[in-house]
């Protein structure tokens, strides 16, 4: 009886260990597909459904504040502010994608990113590695966060959601305008 109590306990270990390593692993993942440039590897660590939810959200949040009551009042406005929202939302297609999301990780700017207008490489300057300098944090049991910082130094929050002992990038919080 004691022996099965050892076994189930260090069971029990090891999963917990698991599932607190787990945001690290997937980091570390995602960090290793885009260095080989492996898009179906990427693909793997990334809930892309739940990350454009998001996006777009967070592109028609700011489209809405920056227009103000006044525009968002009127009827034209209103149609403004809908064609506008519609623009974000292909630009956030255009982000939520390997291609986007690894220069969001590598902390390039979040909207060069998203138009193509990334500049070439200079050669005497070594490419970021993904997640450099990233500050790591639990926010609770099944969410984790990276912060990156973006060119102009503001901070771009990447969110691992849990999903049973595996963890995928949900959400990416874009810094405040």
């Amino acid at each position: 009886m004691k022996k099965i109590a050892v076994v189930l306990l260090a069971l029990l270990l090891v999963a917990a260990a698991w599932v607190a390593a787990g945001p690290w692993l997937a980091v570390r993942a995602i960090r290793s597909a885009i260095e080989a440039d492996d898009a179906a590897a990427l693909a793997a660590q990334v809930d892309f459904p739940a990350l454009r939810a998001s996006l777009k959200r967070q592109f028609a949040d700011r489209i809405v504040r920056a227009a103000g009551p006044a525009t968002q009042s009127s009827l034209l406005g209103a149609l403004a502010i809908r064609a506008a929202t519609g623009a974000g939302s292909v630009a956030v297609d255009a982000l939520a994608n390997p291609l986007g999301l690894t220069a969001l990780v590598q902390g390039r700017s979040a909207w060069r990113a998203a138009v193509g207008d990334v500049a070439p490489p200079d050669p005497s300057v070594p490419e970021p590695r993904p997640f450099h300098d990233a500050e790591y944090r639990y926010e609770s049991l099944s969410r984790f966060t990276a912060t990156v910082h973006d060119d102009a130094g503001r901070p771009v929050v990447f969110v691992l959601g849990r999903e049973g002992m595996r963890w995928k990038l949900v959400d990416v919080r874009l810094p405040p305008t």
